[in-house]
């Protein structure tokens, strides 16, 4: 779900207080996209899973990234109404729920 990997080197290179500030921001940015997303306007949907794709890539949310991916195909493809959308929320609160609790543990040393 989560790219460990990914978030160490993003941690190497950062800094933990300016590591600590993308997290702040990317998780902000996430939850107002996450809020207000829906499926009435495709075009909109399209650059939202747009978005939160290349923030979960950056970030290391491996399994959120590819299912924004999806939907981003699909809703260019006309094909919105198979879209996930409580699907890839649940998966969004499970990967922010496992990193927030992940990065905690490995920044004390415990895993």
């Amino acid at each position: 779900m989560i790219d460990w990997e990914r978030v160490k080197i993003l941690r190497e290179e950062l800094g933990e207080a300016d590591f600590a500030s993308v997290i702040e921001l990317f998780l902000d940015e996430v939850e107002g996209i996450v809020m207000r997303i829906e499926h009435d306007d495709a075009h909109q949907l399209e650059n939202d899973l747009h978005f939160l794709k290349g923030s979960a890539a950056n970030l290391g949310f491996t399994t959120f990234g590819q299912l924004c991916q999806r939907g981003e195909v699909q809703v260019r493809h006309g094909q919105q109404a198979e879209f996930d959308l409580a699907g890839l929320l649940d998966c969004y609160a499970a990967t922010k729920r496992d990193f927030v609790a992940g990065t905690g543990k490995r920044q004390s040393g415990v895993a």
